[in-house]
């Protein structure tokens, strides 16, 4: 069986006009995103790290205060320090909890904002270096002088 040899269609000048400037503009929207995306991202690492501070503080905190409570009940074993004992440890463990939701969001967060500086960093390059592609491209021509024929 003979197969059919298709012509392959040529591509106009100004479809490809069209094409590299719809990428251009495509690269800049893209580039102004993820800027706005790396500045709300930053926002919430920041809240994110103050929170997991103030964690850490509360449960240092927290550690002195049931080192505190156990001594008092080894020294006096009455119904008063027990019950200040359970109430830190119950303390306690609810701020390791909440500290480990933060962490889990904090490291989500940091890879999300660390691929997004990637990204932009990338774009940003590109950006420039079509710019700079452009100027030289549309330099005008310089015009030739004509020589003169020495006699």
């Amino acid at each position: 069986m003979a197969s059919k040899k298709t012509a392959k269609k040529m591509i106009s000048g100004a479809s490809s006009l069209k094409a590299v400037d719809s990428a251009l503009v495509s690269l800049d929207e893209m580039l102004a995103a993820t800027t706005k995306a790396i500045t709300a991202i930053s926002k919430d690492s920041k809240s994110l790290s103050t929170s997991s501070k103030r964690l850490s503080k509360k449960r240092t905190t927290l550690t002195k205060k049931k080192k505190n409570a156990s001594a008092r009940v080894k020294k006096e074993a009455n119904a008063e320090n027990k019950k200040a004992l359970k109430a830190i440890e119950k303390e306690l463990a609810a701020i390791k909890k909440e500290a480990t939701k933060v962490s889990t969001q904090k490291s989500a967060v940091f890879a999300e904002l660390t691929s997004l500086k990637t990204v932009s960093k990338r774009a940003a390059a590109y950006t420039k270096a079509i710019a700079n592609a452009d100027k030289v491209l549309n330099k005008p021509k310089k015009k030739k002088r004509k020589r003169k024929v020495a006699k």
